[in-house]
């Protein structure tokens, strides 16, 4: 009897020894999983999505990174304040003075330089308001004569605060032009298409220009060079020390991404091939 019972024990240590080895067998086999990919919320500006730099650039940034971007693309206004109320990770913008006032006020962290193009002021190739060479306050200036159509983006975005910088700076009131004053509450892309079909003028970075000039063959630019025309772009990340539920260490990963040599050779030589001009420059 003491013989069977020490039989059956035997037999059951040895099965679970099998059993045990074949599962090791099994795991070690099994291919390692990737790591798990988490969304990192991106708040931009509709100009970095125009000009088609985001879609080179984020699928860089997740093939070296375990996040999914998703990217929200709308006027700088809006971008700060989705950071202002903790909405995003990472803001990617260009209206200066305003990100200041985020980073004075705790919500943003983190602050980088990118890189800068330049506003232009673009309208009908035939120039009915004969702006073409001025500066800008005389531009305005022209077009405010002449009653021609002015075509604004209206979104508080960075190209719209930087629009009504510059009629500031030319003391004038952009309003004077009534009905020939549109304001389109729309990204830079739709403007400039609304402003081809009205035959009007508008201010534009020159990225996304040259990026949808060939759907308005008979817009031109018409000033460019101003000094006061200078976009520069920052990175940031939302404080989550203010913001709980913010990626911080996807938002992290992200500026450093943006600031790394091997993007910015990718911003450097962005739009070369195909405009024959870079559409973003990098600081020295």
């Amino acid at each position: 009897m003491k013989l069977k019972k020490l039989i059956s024990i035997l037999l059951v240590l040895m099965l679970a020894l099998v059993t045990g080895c074949s599962d090791s067998d099994s795991t070690a086999n099994e291919p390692e999983k990737a790591p798990e990919k988490t969304d990192l919320i991106l708040a931009t500006t509709t100009s970095t999505q125009d000009s088609g730099l985001l879609d080179v650039l984020l699928p860089e940034f997740e093939k070296e990174n375990k996040y999914n971007v998703k990217t929200i693309a709308v006027g700088t206004g809006q971008a700060l304040e989705m950071g202002t109320l903790g909405e995003a990770d990472v803001l990617l913008v260009h209206a200066p003075a305003a990100e200041e006032e985020l980073v004075k006020s705790g919500d943003a962290i983190n602050r980088k330089k990118v890189m800068y193009n330049d506003f232009i002021l673009v309208g009908p190739d035939e120039d009915p308001a004969k702006i073409k060479g001025l500066s800008v306050a005389e531009a305005l200036a022209k077009i405010t004569e002449s009653k021609a159509s002015f075509v604004s983006r209206g979104d508080d975005s960075g190209t719209h605060k930087k629009e009504l910088e510059l009629w500031k700076k030319s003391s004038l009131d952009p309003k004077a032009l009534g009905g020939a004053y549109i304001e389109t509450g729309q990204g830079m892309g739709a403007t400039l298409k609304i402003a081809s079909e009205k035959t009007g003028f508008t201010l534009t970075d020159r990225a996304t220009f040259l990026a949808q000039k060939k759907n308005m063959p008979d817009t031109e630019i018409l000033v460019e060079g101003d000094e006061s025309l200078l976009n520069i772009y920052h990175v940031m990340q939302v404080n989550d020390e203010k913001h709980e539920k913010v990626n911080a260490e996807g938002a992290k990963a992200f500026v450093e991404f943006m600031t790394a040599d091997e993007t910015k050779n990718i911003i450097k030589d962005f739009g070369v091939a195909e405009y024959g001009e870079p559409l973003f420059f990098l600081f020295e």
